[in-house]
């Protein structure tokens, strides 16, 4: 990814997986990487959690499963992201880890999840993805993706 540190590069390049948020006028920028297009959108969905939450020291409370359609990688993306903001506007639980696997047409996603009394919230939270800039593909060095946040 542009930016990219000399340290990013070698990280992707050993197989190590990682999120970041970079400056972004009025939002929030996500960027994500991981060895596989799973472990690539469970990062980007713990980075947009990081930019609220700090939810390092919290248990979950419950573990619930989902299945998102697969219509392409952009669209799931999208989706998993927009699961993370409904759960949290609609349900206050906050994803305090998340593990994703392929499965049949589609992605099986388990959301380790704590309430929103149970976090140190440290930002605003998010209120929706947008699909301007959003792109996820895999690269030399595994996948990446970006996507922003408008908070």
């Amino acid at each position: 990814m542009v930016g990219d540190t000399d340290d990013d590069i070698q990280e992707r390049r050993q197989g190590g997986s990682g999120h970041r948020t970079v400056p972004h006028t009025a939002d929030v920028r996500i960027e994500a990487w991981g060895a596989s297009r799973e472990r690539c959108l469970v990062e980007a969905a713990l980075g947009m959690v990081e930019c609220f939450a700090d939810v390092r020291a919290v248990r979950p409370t419950s573990v619930e499963h989902i299945r998102l359609a697969e219509n392409d990688d952009d669209d799931l993306l999208a989706a998993l992201l927009d699961e993370v903001v409904f759960r949290l506007e609609v349900d206050g639980q906050v994803p305090v880890d998340l593990e994703a696997d392929e499965a049949e047409e589609g992605l099986e996603v388990r959301l380790a999840l704590a309430g929103l009394g149970d976090v140190e919230i440290t930002g605003a939270a998010p209120k929706g993805v947008s699909w301007h800039g959003l792109h996820i593909a895999p690269g030399p060095y595994g996948w990446s993706c970006a996507v922003t946040v408008d908070v």
